[in-house]
């Protein structure tokens, strides 16, 4: 029995059902879209992110990347990394269609979201999220992003064991970013307008914003 097939069976039948009826990257998000963004400290396994039906963009991530194996997809992650202490990290799942690029991922800005398969490369992908990737200062906090991680070549035990899974978030963010910018570029950006932070915060649960939620 293959990984994703493995992570199926440990599922109830109704969410068995539930899963059946993903066809698409695009169904994959919005199934991650259709649970509650929880930012508590607890990073769920990808089986225990669907029986808590809650999830946010690190095990929203990963278990993006296991239903876009289960689609046939090879299941890859990267983490979008921000200025230090400015912001979270973002964990994008990846898909190529016909050698474009394109993702998955769950976000408490919906910007931050899905991406079409159409970018050249990881880094043009990565670039698509700049303009969207800001804190509550308004400050566009974008830095770097890391090269994909392949999830087909390690234990399986991350999909259902919470332990195994944490395991392996800590491994995926001792990962080296790729900068995006230099230090001058960085230097230079301007701030997030009023106008512009309102329309990218529409439908935010602003309690679970950077700097904002409980620690």
């Amino acid at each position: 029995m293959n990984a994703p097939a493995r992570f199926l069976s440990l599922l109830p039948k109704n969410l068995q059902q539930q899963i059946g009826k993903i066809k698409t990257p695009f169904d994959v998000q919005e199934f991650l879209f259709s649970m509650p963004y929880n930012a508590e400290e607890r990073d769920r396994s990808p089986l225990n992110v669907i029986l808590d039906q809650q999830c946010h963009c690190l095990d929203g991530g990963f278990l993006a990347a296991i239903l876009l194996w289960y689609l046939g997809f090879k299941p890859l992650v990267l983490d979008l990394t921000p200025a230090p202490g400015f912001d979270d990290d973002h964990v994008l799942a990846l898909f190529q269609i016909e050698g474009r690029w394109g993702a998955v991922a769950k976000s408490n800005f919906v910007q931050l979201g899905f991406r079409e398969p159409v970018f050249k490369n990881p880094r043009e992908l990565a670039m698509s999220y700049f303009e969207h990737y800001m804190n509550t200062a308004r400050q566009k906090t974008l830095r770097g992003y890391t090269r994909p991680m392949d999830l087909s070549t390690l234990d399986p035990a991350w999909t259902w064991d919470e332990s195994a899974a944490n395991r392996l978030y800590k491994k995926f963010y001792t990962r080296k970013p790729i900068s995006l910018l230099t230090g001058s570029m960085a230097k230079r950006l301007n701030p997030v307008s009023e106008k512009v932070f309102i329309a990218e915060t529409v439908g935010t649960d602003m309690n679970w914003v950077f700097g904002n939620r409980p620690q």
